[in-house]
């Protein structure tokens, strides 16, 4: 079976490609249960690629090694013959790919490095997050912390380390044409949380991105019509952080649990600011769940 069958080549901005994949209905990575359909095909995901001549920086390497080979094998022919990579944060989905760019520089930060390094044997043994194993785990080559400056031959790219989502996050900044590329740190139809006791931090560091004002916000899950026709604005940094303060309130209204996720964000939605795309209602579950087990861990079965 081609596992790379419903890859397609997006360019929501002119040299920034967007490599897709997921949100096929019946399209399954494999038959048994597994991290690449339950978190990522299911949602529909993408890795980037930003190119400037001969050169080109790879956003994440996708699902696995034969998507990263895809990826490789697309920009050599578009006449790339210098690659470097960044990986977004240490979630599999995002790094599976990697053993493709053999021989090519892996960049990432301090944490993202930590965290792939704490977990390596577990990831390649497939005992993670299930199957499948990562076998090699490829770690980066370089690290930063805070902020890392790069050119694309013409183009300045800023990497941007935040807390959002996970706390080893790493944006993209491409000031000139105010590209920003989002990694999980937002994502249509919600932010899948993973340390809500962090929320204060993710807002103040949605602000921090938000201050950019990024013209095309392009995250690695979002809706790929959307993504095609240039992205998201800074409209989905603000829904996001919207929704982090819905969630907030259930410290103190643990009642508002029910509350379906299509009310939650109603106004986003009519507002066009987020498109609703039913899997993300078992996203929107996890997330309350992971906030009542924070604040009301007696009165959450």
């Amino acid at each position: 079976m081609d596992l790379t069958r419903y890859l397609r080549v997006l360019e929501p901005v002119p040299g920034v490609l967007a490599f897709y994949d997921g949100r096929v209905p019946g399209h399954r990575f494999a038959a048994y249960d597994n991290w690449v359909d339950d978190g990522a095909l299911s949602l529909g995901i993408a890795s980037y690629a930003v190119i400037s001549g001969d050169e080109a920086l790879v956003y994440d390497t996708q699902v696995s090694v034969a998507h990263g080979e895809v990826i490789r094998a697309a920009l050599m022919a578009r006449g790339v013959r210098h690659l470097r990579v960044v990986l977004s944060h240490w979630h599999l989905d995002h790094v599976a790919g990697t053993a493709a760019f053999d021989g090519v520089e892996v960049i990432a930060n301090a944490r993202t490095l930590a965290h792939l390094r704490a977990r390596q044997a577990a990831i390649e043994a497939g005992t993670d997050h299930g199957p499948p194993a990562i076998c090699p785990l490829i770690l980066p080559d370089v690290t930063f912390s805070g902020q890392m400056r790069l050119r694309v031959g013409t183009r300045h790219v800023t990497l941007i380390e935040a807390n959002i989502h996970s706390d080893d996050a790493t944006v993209l900044w491409l000031p000139a044409e105010g590209v920003l590329l989002a990694g999980d740190t937002v994502e249509d139809t919600v932010t899948y949380v993973g340390a809500p006791a962090d929320f204060a931090i993710h807002l103040a560091d949605l602000d921090r991105l938000a201050a950019l004002v990024p013209a095309h916000v392009l995250p690695c899950h979002g809706d790929p019509e959307v993504i095609a026709h240039g992205g998201y604005t800074v409209d989905l940094l603000r829904a996001t952080q919207r929704y982090i303060r819905w969630l907030q309130r259930l410290e103190h209204e643990p009642d508002l649990a029910d509350t379906p996720m299509r009310t939650v964000i109603a106004d986003d939605l009519a507002a066009g600011h987020l498109q609703y795309f039913a899997p993300y209602e078992t996203v929107h579950g996890q997330n309350v769940r992971r906030c009542l087990d924070l604040w009301h861990p007696a009165t959450n079965p």
